[in-house]
């Protein structure tokens, strides 16, 4: 079988490695700040938090949290505004299409690629939180499968609204109604149960709140809890995504 994504794939590496520096930094300088902000300045205050039944240092539990958020951002930007640019306005997709690769190749490489980039990105922040001696336990490697997982999950969400989407603009709508409520309701910055209970059931559902359930432990040097379950959810919402995405961008370049 001919991996006929591959070829895509690899002209989105090569373009990207002439910017690799600045995109470096430009996607781990966000997340380091909340680190620096929240997790040293605010945590000086609150010391620790209890999560389930055992008092946690709040910048364990803030990185733990905030590196999964990176993983969701760095997936989300580079299957929305990048795959968008070489889509839409460069017409990239167009001109590989006239060579023998077919539209659903093409979606499958964006894909792929942009769980990358947000493996890359994740990478590069858990080194940063070694060398500050935030990350202290080996099972924090275990992270890294999961990570490729919460990219997948989030490019394939992604996809959807770049099918969807008629300019940049349209991307603010995603961002500011199903992003930013889930970087805040994933017990990314507090437990969940601070919450009411109405809106923790509605948080327990969400994708970003599986990848938090699972990379956390691991931070803390001990194994998740319904490890099955939380996987299961993140394949789900990966299925179901990447069908509907698939279906929309077919029907948006039959237009």
């Amino acid at each position: 079988m001919r991996l006929r994504f591959w070829p895509v794939f690899l002209r989105n590496f090569l373009v990207w490695r002439k910017l690799i520096i600045p995109s470096l930094i430009a996607n781990i300088a966000e997340p380091l700040m909340w680190l620096v902000a929240f997790g040293y300045g605010l945590g000086a205050l609150v010391g620790e938090v209890s999560l389930d039944g055992q008092q946690v240092p709040y910048i364990i539990f803030l990185a733990s949290g905030s590196v999964c958020m990176s993983a969701m951002n760095a997936a989300t930007f580079e299957a929305l505004y990048s795959a968008f640019s070489r889509m839409h306005v460069q017409k990239t997709w167009d001109g590989i299409m006239n060579a023998p690769v077919r539209l659903d190749d093409v979606l499958l490489a964006e894909m792929l690629w942009a769980a990358f980039k947000a493996l890359f990105t994740a990478t590069a922040i858990l080194c940063v939180m070694l060398a500050l001696g935030i990350v202290q336990s080996w099972k924090v490697l275990l992270a890294w499968p999961i990570l490729l997982v919460v990219g997948i999950t989030f490019s394939c969400l992604a996809l959807i609204f770049n099918a969807l989407a008629k300019g940049y603009d349209f991307f603010t709508y995603y961002f500011t109604l199903f992003l930013t409520p889930m970087m805040f309701l994933s017990g990314v910055f507090f437990p969940l149960d601070n919450l009411p209970e109405a809106v923790r059931w509605l948080a327990m559902a969400l994708p970003l709140t599986q990848a938090v359930a699972l990379v956390r432990p691991l931070f803390m040097d001990q194994w998740p809890s319904h490890a099955l379950l939380h996987l299961g959810i993140l394949a789900a919402y990966a299925s179901v995504a990447w069908v509907i995405a698939l279906h929309l961008t077919r029907k948006r370049f039959k237009q």
